[in-house]
């Protein structure tokens, strides 16, 4: 009898444990509650990803984020331009530290470049775990308008990042199962040490913003997806890297978008 009231605490527990993280992970607001600017007269059109700022010791995380932005910005429906101009054009104006433009007036980028909102991107932690094949990455992305100053979207969290390699024989019992767990073991220890960390870095981007941020007016969902549901601002989540492919499908045509025809005129081309 002790044993089953022991079983039921248990079970109680795990149950409890799953509602309580269920409630944490998801939200009751709209996205058109949540980012109102995203649902009103003039929603913002073009996206500039500025050089996101690196917290962590490792150096590289800074390019893995900023050179897979542009396709999670592109598939939800926003024109972004293109990293590696981009990149050149902030550093030839002294606008390459992104940290003295965090909370200061970037109304200029807005002249500059036709942008309606700058995408600043915070890279918290960055840890990787060669035996278990995991990286562990903390990540916040903060929008804001170049029009007004505010911020129209901001997220962070914490992603658990699978890089694993499994065979599918580790589970079976008996000595393949034996030599499965030994093979996974020795194929998650290579494979992390050759993990390509932008493919980590893009799906910590798809797993954050590709379900949650408002359709930009590419999308074929363009202002019909107030009603879902909005993420919660804080979160923690798990991905497996290389989830999420880096397929752009709604690119607007250049000479077509006025954003681009606006850049073309401050600098005078």
């Amino acid at each position: 009898m002790k044993n089953k009231q022991i079983l039921f605490s248990i079970a109680l527990f795990a149950l409890s444990s799953i509602f309580i993280f269920s409630c944490a992970s998801t939200s009751s607001t709209k996205l058109s509650e949540a980012y109102p600017a995203f649902y009103g007269e003039t929603p913002p059109v073009s996206i500039l990803v500025m050089p996101p700022i690196n917290l962590t010791n490792n150096v590289d995380a800074k390019d893995y984020f900023y050179y897979t932005l542009q396709a999670v910005l592109a598939n939800n429906g926003y024109y972004s331009f293109p990293p590696l101009l981009s990149m050149q054009t902030l550093q030839e104006n002294s606008a390459y530290d992104s940290e003295l433009f965090l909370e200061g007036n970037i109304s200029r980028f807005g002249q500059l470049f036709g942008a309606d909102l700058l995408l600043f991107t915070k890279i918290t932690e960055w840890g990787k775990h060669p035996v278990g094949g995991h990286v562990d990455v903390g990540i916040e992305y903060i929008f804001r308008s170049t029009s007004t100053g505010e911020t129209v979207y901001s997220r962070k969290g914490t992603i658990d990042c699978d890089t694993s390699f499994k065979t599918g024989f580790g589970s079976g019992g008996g000595l393949l199962g034996l030599i499965g767990l030994l093979a996974d073991a020795i194929g998650t220890a290579a494979k992390t040490a050759a993990t390509d960390y932008t493919a980590v870095a893009r799906s910590c981007n798809y797993a954050t913003l590709a379900n949650d941020l408002p359709a930009g007016k590419y999308a074929p969902n363009f202002g019909t997806d107030g009603e879902n549901a909005a993420g919660v601002a804080s979160f923690k989540m798990s991905v497996s890297a290389g989830t999420y492919g880096d397929q752009v499908y709604y690119v607007p045509l250049v000479s077509e978008d006025e954003n681009v025809q606006k850049q073309n005129t401050a600098s005078g081309n």
